[in-house]
């Protein structure tokens, strides 16, 4: 049984909630190149991660090998370079609502991959699959008829929905090994290398911004990239990791909100339906993997979460 919640719990919830939900916002805000703020997002949270890892975990680094824990934790940061690589242009190419949502699809993927391992799925997980592939045919067909870059936007956030549902598999697995704080040192240290290469290999510009946009990736990597989901990692303690998950969620009205009020966006008026449907489904999803285990979570920013499968 759970304590009840104290209002230090309560606050610390409200952080990682906001601080998750201005992910999007601060993306479509920053006037740097997608890849680009990928890339320091991840780097800047090795800067935070490696000398804590370096100093205090330098025996389990050295003994990643022999448990084929290294293995995982590359894959896992391959995997994570291909969701960054999708999910960040997304937001700069459609609203930050609608591409929220649609990476917020991440747990649905991983019901799917869970399947593919040969597990089975409950009723209520395949009624939330269902639910939720309807509401992003809605949501994404609403923004194929305004035509320009909306749809492709849409398209790229799914995968990066996608990438992330297969960066936590992997991960899991590394996490059966290792400590959270390890891995995440060694799998954001690839996910950075990979963005790295491929920005250097395309040509884009990774400095030469001007100091809001610098403040905005700074913002982005201490709010959503480490702190929010440190702030749910307290709230363990007295929150189920299921509820979490669902409390994750508020990250979708959240960021809709930040985009309208900061950025004056706001979604096609049709999208609306389909990212409430995308919202039920997914939450039934999460709950309806209670037992034995709830899916992952939306966004993959993971410091010292323990693992649920985000």
């Amino acid at each position: 049984m759970r304590s009840r919640l104290d209002p230090l719990t309560i606050a610390a919830i409200t952080v990682a909630i906001i601080a998750v939900s201005s992910s999007g916002p601060l993306i479509a805000y920053a006037a740097a190149p997608a890849l680009a703020i990928a890339f320091w997002r991840n780097a800047l949270a090795v800067g935070v991660l490696a000398p804590v890892t370096l100093t205090r975990r330098r025996a389990e680094l050295r003994g990643l090998r022999t448990d084929h824990a290294w293995r995982w934790s590359v894959l896992a940061g391959l995997a994570l370079a291909g969701h960054f690589a999708t999910w960040v242009p997304s937001v700069k190419m459609t609203t930050v609502a609608t591409a929220t949502a649609l990476v917020a699809t991440q747990p649905v993927w991983a019901g799917l991959i869970a399947l593919w391992q040969g597990r089975r799925l409950g009723r209520w997980t395949w009624i939330g699959i269902g639910t939720a592939v309807v509401g992003a045919a809605i949501a994404t067909g609403a923004d194929f008829t305004r035509g320009g870059t909306a749809f492709v936007g849409d398209l790229l956030a799914v995968a990066g929905g996608l990438l992330a549902a297969v960066y936590t598999s992997l991960g899991e697995k590394a996490r059966s090994r290792t400590s959270t704080t390890t891995y995440t040192t060694v799998c954001y240290s690839v996910c950075a290398a990979v963005l790295l290469g491929v920005c250097l290999l395309f040509g884009v510009e990774l400095t030469g911004f001007d100091d809001r946009t610098w403040l905005a990736i700074i913002a982005l990597t201490a709010g959503a990239q480490l702190l929010g989901h440190s702030m749910f990692n307290y709230a363990l303690h007295k929150v189920s990791a299921t509820t979490i998950s669902v409390l994750i969620l508020l990250e979708v009205p959240g960021a809709a909100v930040l985009g309208w009020v900061w950025l004056g966006q706001a979604p096609p008026a049709a999208a609306w339906p389909g990212i409430a449907l995308l919202m039920a489904g997914v939450a039934a999803v999460i709950l309806g993997a209670r037992r034995p285990a709830a899916l992952p979570t939306p966004d993959p920013v993971d410091v010292d979460l323990p693992a649920r499968n985000g």
